[in-house]
């Protein structure tokens, strides 16, 4: 198994409790750089891989393949993680790694663990509530939204599919022991306070 482990925003402070269980678990531990090595030393030794800031998409395919044959003998029969900064569901070169890996090794599940990311690290750092709805993109056009507190799943469903969205999942009580999680035709009528829905084009 591979797990894509967020590390958070550079402050060692601000890694959770399950990465530092993680990191010490793992049978190896890789980084994508200097800054996340700092960050997981303290816990274990961690390897550098190399992920080139390039727009070359053949170096980084190149690069992304290179790096799943790394990962893939420690990930085939035990647990490989890669530690990185932020969370590594958001903007994150993970999710692109992980297809290459579905591709070349098929048995290997990618998962990942949040860490504090840089939109909540960066309201705290400049004294700024984000109470209000607010778009996060990386320049392109927004392919999905996320709705807090939905209460009426299935109405906010039916207004998100007019809008021209297509997929829907909704997580209820995220992280608890009743955690439940529904994927469009299961939307329910209605739900509790503490409520995530995704909603994709």
């Amino acid at each position: 198994m591979l797990v894509g482990l967020g590390l958070g925003p550079g402050d060692p402070e601000l890694l959770t409790l399950r990465a530092v269980r993680l990191l010490r678990k793992a049978d190896a531990v890789f980084v994508p750089g200097r800054m996340a090595g700092e960050l997981v030393a303290p816990y274990r030794d961690a390897e550098v891989l190399e992920f080139p800031m390039t727009q070359d998409e053949t170096v980084i395919q190149e690069c992304m393949e290179r790096n799943a044959d790394r990962i893939a003998p420690v990930a085939t029969s035990g647990l490989a993680v890669l530690g990185i900064l932020g969370d590594p569901n958001f903007f994150s070169t993970f999710s692109r790694l992980c297809g290459v890996i579905s591709e070349r090794y098929p048995g290997i599940d990618c998962t990942t663990e949040p860490g504090v990311s840089a939109i909540t690290a960066f309201a705290s750092a400049v004294g700024i509530p984000l109470s209000d709805g607010f778009e996060v993109t990386d320049g392109g056009p927004p392919g999905s939204r996320i709705l807090l507190k939905v209460r009426k799943p299935r109405d906010c469903m039916k207004a998100l599919i007019n809008e021209g969205f297509s997929r829907f999942i909704l997580v209820e009580r995220m992280y608890l022991p009743e955690m439940k999680v529904y994927r469009d035709g299961e939307m329910p009528v209605e739900c509790d306070y503490m409520s995530v829905m995704y909603a994709e084009r």
